[in-house]
């Protein structure tokens, strides 16, 4: 945190007066002097009540925050040299003192932290959707964002209002959730938001958990799910589950109208079978009505993960590296099995 956290009160002026929002040093949270969060009788009652539905205390999850920071980038990589070289030339030799541990690129040495507390707090605002999407996005991103404390904070979040915060919930448990999540992730793939779904559908490809089989296979069927990058990612997910119900959903969904959909399914049915078919259904299908093991020649499932090539300007010095993620095995698979 940047400073010291205010305690909020209610006082009251009299009998029959209306209750007011003061913060320790007297001063209106909502005023010049108070919080951000404080409660204005100005307000449409619509934005004095909008709150997710659940809120945990902040002085609980703060009392188990660690000490480290995050990071808010906030200067553009093309200004690391001239401000790199102001900074050596006026600091001296203690310049570089105090850099916290774990930073990767002398970008973070110049840019504000945001300590776990702050974040935290954002994570829980009961007033601005956009300042708990921010604070959950940023604990997620973090290496210390699996801890527990975080990942009720996450589940507190996928059912949040806000569209925008469920899904980066969605996100933050894929990333650190473990298998007994499932239910909580599988539950998204019906929400009423796209981007939710397709949170939901992606997060699946990281956690293991032969519950998800069912909702993924109802997400593949243009039929109930008809955002194609849902019923892309879904058939995705799918490669991880050695079932002949799911080799017999992902082959009915070789009939789906799109392309990419065609190719996700037929990227999951080779990791299951070792066989390549193509996208052509009936080859597909008398192969499987004529093979007596079907998982015979099943590779391992690795899950898809961001990467892409550097751009221009990160080949100059002092620029980080573009955030490539290594891809790997869906927590809750067994090596010695695959499943």
């Amino acid at each position: 945190m940047t400073g010291p956290r205010s305690e909020s009160k209610r006082s009251s002026d009299g009998p029959g007066s209306k209750s007011r929002v003061t913060s320790r040093d007297g001063a209106l949270e909502g005023s010049p002097g108070g919080g951000p969060a404080g409660v204005d009788d100005a307000q449409p009652a619509a934005q004095r009540h909008a709150a997710p539905h659940r809120v945990r205390p902040v002085r609980s999850i703060l009392a188990r925050m660690p000490t480290h920071g995050l990071y808010r980038p906030i200067f553009t990589p093309i200004l690391a040299p001239a401000l790199l070289t102001g900074v050596l030339v006026s600091g001296g030799c203690d310049t570089f003192s105090d850099v916290p541990r774990g930073t990767t690129s002398l970008l973070q040495v110049f840019t504000p932290q945001t300590a776990p507390s702050e974040a935290a707090e954002m994570a829980i605002d009961p007033y601005s959707p956009e300042r708990r999407y921010r604070g959950t996005t940023l604990l997620s991103n973090a290496d210390f964002g699996g801890q527990p404390v975080y990942i009720e904070l996450y589940i507190d979040a996928i059912d949040d209002a806000d569209p925008g915060v469920r899904a980066a919930g969605v996100r933050a448990l894929g990333r650190h959730g473990e298998p007994a999540h499932v239910p909580l992730l599988v539950a998204r793939l019906r929400d009423s938001d796209r981007m939710v779904r397709i949170a939901a559908a992606r997060a699946l490809q990281r956690v293991h958990n032969p519950v998800a089989v069912p909702g993924l296979l109802a997400a593949i069927q243009e039929s109930r799910e008809p955002d194609i990058d849902v019923r892309v990612a879904a058939a995705e997910a799918l490669g991880q589950y050695a079932e002949p119900r799911v080799v017999q959903g992902l082959m009915a969904a070789l009939a789906d109208p799109r392309l990419s959909v065609n190719h996700a399914v037929r990227a999951s049915l080779v990791t299951l079978t070792g066989q390549d078919f193509g996208v052509d259904r009936r080859a597909w299908l008398d192969w499987y009505d004529s093979t007596e093991d079907t998982f015979a020649g099943r590779q391992p499932y690795v899950y898809p993960a961001f990467n892409r090539d550097k751009r221009l300007i990160e080949y100059l010095p002092f620029v980080p590296e573009p955030p490539n993620e290594a891809a790997s095995s869906p927590v809750g698979v067994d090596p010695t099995t695959g499943g």
